[in-house]
């Protein structure tokens, strides 16, 4: 390796990743915007929801205002249309993060879907591709039996990833059952769980709030939501509702009720029911990672007194 490799390397080493985390609703992007506004850092987008540019109330993006002041990525790239997933997000933020930090010393990744964070701070192993044929067959064992049947299948076939999986989502169910079916081994016995190098430093700030006051935001902004026009916002994407980005919460409740199977008024409070639901789940996940350091939301100055010292201990 020459001198120039060597300083290359160093210097790459030297920048930081910035990754925001967090259950939904507990207020990632306003404090996002005043890191972001504070490092001159860009921020990538971690949420596997809002990259879809068809749905903007339901995920609770970013407004054109907060768009602006602060250049995002993965913010509505995608259409609703479009298959996507974490190991694809890998290869393309860690492609962006060459890119980025070639102008800057530090950036962020904001969000709280856990596999989208894990792929860009761990990695992701290397799997078979998936036809059309196995994920036809998955889709529709979901649509006439349910996710109990499913969830039954997984355990059958691969106790270990049942024990870890998130059981509630169909989406990472089905992937596994066929993952299960293309390659006849356990999906579990194909996850090496070997760390990847990154050539970049990695802050991790968790945010969180006592329950009571996390779950009162997350009912409120669920209020919100349907103030702004979510059911007009789902209306409009009623003809393509069997699609997985749209088998997501806000959406697939109003669907139920939209098809008869429940009232208005059932599924609104299902969906801060399901909300609060996926909030304790994002924080079980999060909790087994001892590398997140824990905030309140509004302890704003604690939190970028922490990035400067970990940024400049890097730099030292």
């Amino acid at each position: 390796m020459t001198n120039t490799d060597n300083q290359s390397h160093q210097l790459r080493k030297n920048k930081t990743l910035i990754v925001l985390l967090g259950p939904t609703g507990v207020g990632k992007t306003n404090i996002s915007l005043k890191i972001a506004e504070e490092f001159h850092a860009p921020i990538v987008s971690s949420d596997s929801r809002q990259l879809y540019r068809e749905l903007k109330i339901g995920t609770a993006a970013p407004s054109e205002a907060e768009l602006q002041s602060v250049k995002h990525y993965f913010i509505g790239t995608h259409s609703i249309h479009e298959e996507y997933n974490a190991g694809q997000y890998e290869q393309d933020v860690i492609q962006l993060l060459d890119d980025i930090f070639k102008n800057t010393d530090v950036a962020m990744l904001v969000g709280g879907s856990m596999m989208y964070i894990d792929a860009v701070c761990n990695g992701m192993d290397e799997l078979p591709s998936i036809t059309q044929e196995v994920r036809n067959f998955w889709l529709k064992q979901y649509q006439e039996k349910g996710l109990e049947f499913l969830q039954n299948e997984l355990k059958r076939i691969d106790p270990e990833h049942y024990q870890q999986v998130d059981i509630l989502n169909p989406k990472r169910v089905m992937h596994a059952l066929e993952i299960c079916m293309v390659t006849g081994r356990k999906y579990s016995e194909l996850r090496t769980g070997i760390r990847k190098q990154r050539n970049f430093r990695i802050c991790k700030i968790g945010l969180n709030r006592p329950r009571p006051e996390l779950y009162e935001r997350i009912n409120e902004r669920v209020d919100e939501m349907i103030n702004q026009g979510l059911v007009k916002e789902a209306e409009q994407f009623y003809q393509f509702k069997e699609l997985n980005t749209l088998n997501t919460v806000g959406y697939k409740e109003l669907y139920n009720w939209m098809d008869g199977q429940c009232s208005y008024e059932e599924a609104v409070n299902l969906i801060k029911q399901d909300s609060r639901r996926y909030a304790k789940r994002q924080l079980t996940w999060f909790r087994r990672d001892e590398e997140i350091t824990w905030f309140h939301p509004d302890d704003q100055s604690d939190i970028i007194n922490y990035i400067y010292k970990f940024v400049q201990s890097n730099n030292s």
